[in-house]
Formats: C-alpha cells, sequence, structure tokens
C-alpha cells in the first residue's frame, strides 16, 4: 500500500461515512473533509427538524469518525471559491464529491409562484439554524397548504402546527423560536396524490404528529383508498402495515378539540395555487382513484382548500459544482458506481462522488453507508493508475488555504464551538442552543 491522500467535498454523513471507510479499507490513506460552512454534519445539522433528537443520535457516530488521527476536517471552505478542483489535484490523489441535495425541487404548476409560496428545504433551513438563510420568516398564515407525501412534509406541517413552548426543550436557536412563538398556523393541510399504501411517510414520523397534546391528526375516510398494488405492499412491507395502520387510528379518532389541526388529505393532487393581488389565497386539488397498479388518476372532480401559504415539499435536488460534469435533468453527477463520467462517459481521472449527488435524494441517512462503500471499492480499484499528487505533504494544503486568506475552521474549532452551544442549553436544561450567525460561529470557534 503506498500512502494516499484523499479530500472529500462535503462533511454530511455521505462524505463522513465515505472518510471512515476508506481509512478502514485503506489503512495507508489519510482524508481532509471539506465543507462551506464552519460546523461539519451537514444534512444532520441542518436539515433535520429540531424536535428529533433521536435521528440525531447519529451525529455521536459521526463524531468519532472525524475525531480519527487520520481524517482532518477543515470547514468555511467554498469549493469553486475558496478552493477549485484543480487546487485540490495538486495536494490529493483523489477528490470525492458529497455535497448533497440542499435545494427545492421544481413544481410546476400555475401560481406556485405567489406570495407566500415557499420551499420546503428553505424552511428547514431556518427553522434548522442555517447561517445563510433569513432570521425571521413569514408565519402570518392561519391555513397552511403542504404539497408532498415524504417525511419533510411532516416535519413541515408539524413544525406549523406545534406550539413553540414545546421546542424549547430542543436546540432551537432563539430566532427562530421568537418566530415560531408569533406563528398564527391553526389548520395545516398536507396533500398527496396517492393512497395510504403508497405515502411515502415512517411510521415513527407519522406516529409523532399525535404526541403534541396542541394538535388534532384529522383523516378523512372518503380519502382512504387502497387498491390491489397497496393491498400487496401492505402484506409484504412492515413499514407500509404500520403507515396504513396509524392513517386508519387517525380517521377513526374523535378530534380532541386541539387548538392546532393537521388534515392529511390523500388521492388528492396539488393542480393550481390561487392567488389575489399576487399573495396565495387558496389551492386548488384534483381528487384521484388508484388504479390497481399503485398509480393514481384523476376524476375531474376538483376541491379548492381556502390557505393563506403553501410549501412544497416534492423533494431536494442537488446543485452543479464548478469544473464537475453534471447532469442538470436528473440534477446528479453523472457516475459509474461513483466515478465520475464526462460527457462522453469516461472516467474523469481521480474524481469521485458519493450520497444524494451521486444517485439523487432518495432513501435514508443510513444508506448511504453502502452508496459510499461501493464509491470507495472503485476509487481503492484505480489507485495503480492514479498519478501521485505533485504536493503531498498534509501541510501543504493548510499552507495554501493561509496564503490565499482562507478563515478556515479546524476539528478543534469545531469542538469549542459544539461546547460554546452545550453550555448555552445548559442554563435551560437543554442539549445545546444552536449559534446561527456565520460570524458568531466563527468567533465562539476560536474562543
Amino acid at each position: 500500500m503506498r500512502p494516499i491522500r484523499v479530500a472529500v467535498v462535503g462533511a454530511g454523513p455521505a462524505g463522513i461515512y465515505a472518510a471512515d471507510i476508506l481509512t478502514k479499507e485503506y489503512e495507508a490513506a489519510s482524508v481532509d473533509v471539506f465543507d462551506r460552512l464552519p460546523a461539519p454534519y451537514g444534512l444532520v445539522r441542518y436539515g433535520v427538524a429540531p424536535d428529533h433528537p433521536r435521528i440525531k443520535e447519529i451525529i455521536k457516530a459521526l463524531r468519532r469518525v472525524l475525531s480519527k488521527d487520520e481524517i482532518r476536517f477543515f470547514g468555511n471552505v467554498d469549493f469553486g471559491t475558496d478552493v477549485k478542483l484543480e487546487d485540490l489535484r495538486q495536494f490529493y490523489d483523489a477528490v470525492i464529491f458529497a455535497t448533497g441535495a440542499i435545494f427545492d425541487r421544481d413544481l410546476d404548476i400555475p401560481g406556485i409562484d405567489l406570495e407566500g409560496s415557499y420551499g420546503a428545504a428553505d424552511f428547514v433551513s431556518w427553522f434548522d439554524g442555517h447561517p445563510d438563510y433569513p432570521r425571521d420568516w413569514p408565519l402570518t398564515a392561519e391555513s397552511v397548504a403542504v404539497i408532498g407525501a415524504g417525511n419533510v412534509a411532516l416535519d413541515v406541517a408539524r413544525m406549523l402546527a406545534k406550539p413553540a413552548d414545546e421546542q424549547l426543550t430542543t436546540e432551537i436557536a432563539d430566532n427562530v423560536y421568537q418566530g415560531l412563538k408569533a406563528n398564527k398556523a391553526t389548520e395545516v393541510h398536507v396533500f398527496a396524490r396517492r393512497g395510504p399504501a403508497q405515502i411515502k411517510f415512517s411510521p415513527m414520523e407519522l406516529r409523532e404528529l399525535s404526541h403534541s397534546p396542541s394538535i388534532d391528526v384529522v383523516v378523512d375516510e372518503e380519502d382512504f383508498q387502497i387498491d390491489d398494488a397497496g393491498q400487496a405492499a401492505i402484506q409484504k412491507t412492515k413499514s407500509v402495515r404500520l403507515v396504513v395502520d396509524t392513517l386508519l387510528k387517525y380517521a377513526e379518532s374523535e378530534p380532541t378539540g386541539a387548538p392546532h389541526r393537521i388534515h392529511i388529505h390523500m388521492c388528492h393532487n396539488p393542480v393550481e395555487v390561487l392567488g389575489e393581488d399576487g399573495k396565495v389565497v387558496a389551492i386548488r386539488t384534483e381528487r384521484t382513484e388508484l388504479d390497481g397498479t399503485g398509480n393514481a388518476v384523476g376524476t375531474g372532480e376538483f376541491v379548492d382548500t381556502p390557505v393563506q401559504a403553501v410549501y412544497r415539499a416534492v423533494g431536494y435536488r442537488s446543485s452543479a459544482l464548478p469544473e464537475v460534469p453534471f447532469d442538470e435533468t436528473d440534477h446528479v453527477i453523472p457516475n459509474a458506481g461513483g466515478r465520475v463520467l464526462d460527457l462522453d462517459g469516461e472516467h474523469v481521472a481521480g474524481t469521485y462522488c458519493t450520497g444524494w449527488v451521486k444517485r439523487g435524494p432518495v432513501g435514508l441517512i443510513g444508506h448511504t453507508k453502502s452508496d459510499a462503500a461501493e464509491t470507495i471499492s472503485n476509487l481503492i480499484a484505480d489507485l495503480e493508475t492514479t498519478p501521485a499528487p505533485e504536493q503531498a505533504a498534509p501541510e501543504a494544503v493548510e499552507r495554501h488555504l493561509t496564503e490565499r486568506g482562507i478563515d478556515f475552521t479546524t476539528w478543534d474549532d469545531w469542538i469549542r464551538l459544539d461546547a460554546h452551544e452545550v453550555s448555552l442549553g445548559e442554563a435551560d436544561g437543554r442539549e445545546r442552543i444552536k449559534v446561527v450567525p456565520r460570524e458568531d460561529m466563527l468567533r465562539h470557534s476560536r474562543a
């Protein structure tokens, strides 16, 4: 084994798993993980709702990886601006892109651009305290529509319906708490195009909707369609069965009179956002019916639901990176088993990808492990023909960043910021309080 150095661009689960697997499979490897944010963990820190502490337990495993001697963290480094691909090639045998998917997919229906229409990814970034998003969020709508049938839609609905004081056990930043405290929403409508057996909620997420005493979950039995394909899925897959059972319990439950309600509308396909004076006033859906194969077809019956805000949670998409091939249709880096491909389908030597930017935003966080394993296997197989970098000394990249005036953060800096956030939370009996402004993150990293 010849010593190799690898750069990973993206410090979320995908990038960290790749670094972990590489250092285990190839003992002579050292890895530098870069991220444009001063803090690591990516989606787990900035894409998971703050009232999901069990999901955030994964941070403990990610922390153990980044604490390894053969792995270094460089935060607050923006790929394409602070460091370019040609720079990384000077210092590393290979580069792995693990930049995830942080932007909303488009939804092409009339009225989606009206004032009061938002992307779920932007809202999630706000309530997770992402430093690159506004500190305030307009929460004046009393009735809100959420378009989508996945866990992000449930996170958005729950955060809109759950009283702010119930979030004080979480890590939410003070500006997020103040914003949620001023929230006017009492009715949240979630729209799914297909039926209960096709819906993409996870059982745990769905059950958690009813954990707040301030929320009633309402399901109309008229929306409860199960076709032959749905019945087969229920019998085959436990998670589908649990989701259907939970939805059925909601449908059969009597409302408690709670001050907030989440309505789950199945077999409703959003077709238009209605507006007046440029602002959202309602959402129009077409009732659908299942065709036996699990697909839904329109019935020609339309329903208008008065709302003052619409959130689309129809999926995330990745964005192109400078100097890196990108498929603008599927929003992924074109690849074969994680090997980055150029327009002619040839491997761009020394470049790889993993995670959502490799395969699209599907699957849970844990699925990125097998994804990373495939990429690392191919990277190791290519080493015989991979040339060594010109400047392989570990200090070369630090010198390069310093000479360019990049105010990068290290793992030790993150440990200090992490301790500061924990100390802020201890005063209120909370696990932590997240620091939001980038300049404050940097300041406390150096404290």
